[in-house]
């Protein structure tokens, strides 16, 4: 009966420390992801910063490399996806989380505004669409659907630059944002500058009678979107 009895004390332990060690090796690979995040967009800080105070100096841009390079890096993708990863691993209320889709959301902002300043400097005419989604229980249903469509579109046409905003962030940038476009509390939710918002889902042929304009773009000299739909 007693040695039954170090057995159970023995397997209790060996359970124990399994189990500690794969929660410390999922928090030590959260932790790089989150690290790697921070780097990633660091890089794209500075080439934001980088644009900015080109468009300062000189008053002009060189059209010819923009056309042949994307304006900020293109890893502004690759945060995207592995924002969205980081999301799924850590919740959407994480600090972390919150923090780093605060930043990705702002660069997102200054990257639209940049464009527009960009397409009309060197004659430019992509298409802006603005998504906005929810991660909130039950309110947006077919918002991942919607970010599927977004994102088949923006492979397609290299002039549709999606910008996609997680309408529940509590950040004043965004706030503003919508405040001005007036953008109801209805998801998902598509907006193009100069028309009427879009409410609700929409197949890729639907999107293509709403904005034929798109078919138009599959040549377009416009460098290819930087951020990626991330959508929960």
């Amino acid at each position: 009966m007693s040695l039954d009895w170090k057995k159970y004390l023995l397997a209790f332990f060996i359970t124990a420390a399994i189990f500690g060690t794969a929660v410390y090796l999922n928090y030590l690979f959260n932790q790089r992801r989150v690290a790697e995040l921070r780097q990633i967009e660091e890089r794209i800080a500075i080439d934001t910063l980088s644009l900015e105070t080109q468009f300062d100096l000189l008053g002009e841009l060189n059209c010819k490399e923009i056309s042949e390079n994307s304006v900020l890096s293109g890893e502004l993708n690759t945060l995207a996806s592995r924002l969205a990863f980081t999301e799924e691993s850590l919740g959407t209320d994480d600090p972390q989380v919150v923090s780093l889709k605060k930043q990705y959301t702002l660069l997102q902002i200054k990257d639209y505004l940049l464009m527009q300043e960009v397409s009309q400097k060197c004659g430019l005419k992509p298409v802006f669409m603005l998504y906005f989604y929810s991660n909130a229980e039950g309110e947006c249903e077919n918002c991942r659907r919607a970010g599927d469509v977004l994102t088949y579109l923006r492979n397609e046409y290299p002039g549709l630059r999606v910008y996609s905003f997680d309408y529940n962030l509590d950040l004043g940038a965004l706030r503003t944002l919508i405040a001005i476009n007036d953008v109801k509390r209805e998801f998902p939710a598509f907006l193009i500058k100069g028309r009427p918002a879009i409410y609700g889902f929409r197949s890729v042929d639907d999107m293509l009678t709403l904005i034929p304009e798109l078919k138009t773009l599959a040549t377009s000299t416009l460098p290819a979107q930087a951020g990626a739909t991330t959508t929960q």
